[in-house]
């Protein structure tokens, strides 16, 4: 979706619980005895009130992907589309850009790798914000003030001869995008951590009433339901907002001609983007602004030290190193493959903006279902993560398959509309589970300061409840970024090597030979490389060894 530099405030919660000393009456009198400390320490200035937690609902509804992630897409390769043919012919779908002949499903792929490229730069400069200090919610009102621009901005752009400004849209919007739920992810753990039944189990904790196992599992819980929920009430949201927008765009009367069309695609991008900046102003206004983590250095190389550390440090963790290998193959893979699906799904279509809405409310109505099993399924059996996690990745090879067979045969392989239904469908229940996972990590324990605002979902597309399965207890700082960091990359280079596929063979399914490989493999290499309860044993010896170097640093050994 980090690590704590040395020298710091310590950012990581210790492998053992802490104690603290307090004053009893005993036999002999007065007498010191230890006593745990909560792993949370509260600030009643910072409990967190139902509005609050409503109000971060909504944040996420309004941030549903319609805008910049689904239809700005779909909107940009339609002027390009036209263009197209405008210059060669309604066969044609070569066009000039970035100093060569390209396809329209190339330079689509290529826009998404180059906007994926400059979000890695922009993570390593400002990611660490969403970590330390204060200044996360005011990043988030500019991104989203961003986002919002870009969305109305797209009225002005519904015109073949405007290709170039529909591709700058579209790379800037899905930067803003990104960042945008990257910054408001960042603030669930501090949401979660301070509601007041953790604060109560804090108290009951110290008071010796429950063990730390039973602090934890009411904090996993706690998470896990308010995960659960926003996932659900934004799928039930965006259903509600697609079935406005079938009205509207009735209203623009989308199918009377290409010009209509393509005004619908700008009117859809601008009116989701109208509902998001209403749905935002709640959570602007209602986050208690929670202090993050003291980096006792410059916020930007602190981020920069931590990426550091935890690339010196997962060497020491066999499985954590292989898992983040397979974890970098498999986002890679689902990336492109959803972006090579996509582009075959918008020619199938003819971007028509009534059908793309359609196939939407069908593929966020299979969302909300396939989260719904794949969790109850998981809580009826007690599957480990790992198993959970497989079986998304066995839905992403089935996908690729698919799309491979498509090179052979024109008669299926995401040729026909009724298989982009299919998709749809399939999408949801099977693989859409990867995001939810996402969201329901356990968290870093908190610092020096109690709210700390890990960056442990700064994306959608990270399959966080997986990473925490191999990070070492309480060091989930020092690894989240990296994982973060690897999640960015494998997000780009899939788009640029498919891209230069489709240039190399004409064919816009030919990706689907290097996306089928690369699941095949990941899920492969996860499968027999990957054993969480070794890693459980390298995370516990880890563990050890950052104990006795700190008791030898302490004594000036």
């Amino acid at each position: 979706m980090a690590s704590a530099p040395p020298g710091l405030a310590q950012v990581s919660a210790p492998a053992e619980d802490p104690s603290k000393g307090m004053v009893e009456d005993g036999k002999d009198g007065l007498v010191e005895q230890d006593h745990p400390i909560a792993p949370d320490q509260y600030d009643e200035r910072f409990e967190t009130s139902r509005w609050e937690i409503w109000a971060y609902y909504s944040y996420y509804i309004g941030n549903n992907g319609l805008t910049l992630f689904n239809f700005a897409p779909t909107a940009a390769q339609n002027l390009l589309a036209q263009q197209a043919a405008a210059i060669g012919g309604p066969d044609n779908t070569i066009l000039y850009f970035a100093g060569a002949d390209r396809t329209i499903n190339s330079i689509v792929l290529l826009s998404n790798g180059i906007s994926f490229a400059i979000q890695i730069v922009i993570f390593l400069i400002i990611g660490s914000y969403a970590d330390f200090g204060t200044f996360r919610p005011n990043i988030l009102i500019v991104l989203s003030l961003v986002a919002f621009g870009i969305g109305f901005g797209w009225l002005g752009v519904h015109d073949e001869s405007q290709w170039q400004t529909g591709l700058g849209l579209y790379i800037i919007g899905l930067i803003a995008y990104q960042l945008c739920l990257t910054y408001w992810t960042a603030a669930f753990p501090g949401l979660a951590r301070n509601t007041r039944i953790m604060r109560d189990k804090a108290r009951e904790f110290e008071a010796g009433a429950i063990t730390r196992d039973e602090y934890d599992h009411v904090d996993s819980m706690k998470r896990n339901e308010l995960s659960n929920m926003a996932f659900y009430i934004q799928s039930l949201g965006e259903i509600v907002i697609l079935a406005v927008i079938v009205g509207v765009m009735f209203a623009v009367n989308v199918n009377a001609s290409v010009a209509n069309n393509n005004w619908g695609l700008s009117v859809l991008i601008a009116f989701a983007s109208g509902v998001w900046l209403l749905l935002a102003i709640p959570w602007f206004i209602l986050e208690k602004r929670r202090p993050g983590q003291d980096p006792g250095m410059n916020i930007v190389i602190a981020g920069f030290w931590q990426l550091w550390r935890a690339l010196a440090q997962i060497w020491q963790l066999k499985q954590s190193l292989f898992y983040l290998i397979g974890y970098f193959l498999l986002g890679d893979s689902l990336n492109t493959t959803v972006t090579v699906i996509g582009t075959l799904q918008n020619e199938i279509v003819a971007y028509n903006t009534l059908q793309l809405t359609y196939l939407l409310i069908v593929g966020i109505a299979a969302q909300a279902l396939g989260i719904w099993a794949f969790w109850t399924i998981q809580k009826r059996w007690q599957l480990p993560t790992k198993t959970m996690f497989n079986a998304v990745a066995v839905g992403i090879i089935v996908l690729d398959g698919w799309g491979m067979i498509g090179i052979w045969t024109q008669r299926f392989g995401f040729h026909n509309a009724w298989e982009v239904w299919v998709y749809q469908a399939f999408y949801g229940l099977f693989v859409c589970p990867w995001y939810s996972y996402s969201q329901t990590v356990r968290p870093p324990l908190p610092p020096s300061h109690p709210q700390s605002t890990p960056r442990s979902t700064v994306s959608r597309m990270l399959p966080n409840q997986m990473i925490s399965e191999v990070t070492p207890r309480g060091k989930e700082f020092l690894f989240f970024s990296l994982f973060s960091i690897i999640g960015k990359t494998s997000s780009f280079i899939g788009p640029l090597v498919s891209s230069a596929i489709i240039d190399d063979t004409g064919n816009n399914s030919s990706p689907f030979y290097f996306l089928f490989a690369l699941s095949l493999v990941s899920f492969l290499w996860l499968l027999f490389f990957v054993d969480v309860k070794k890693s459980r044993v390298e995370q516990a010896e880890f563990l050890e060894r950052e104990i006795l170097r700190v008791g030898e640093k302490g004594r000036g050994v």
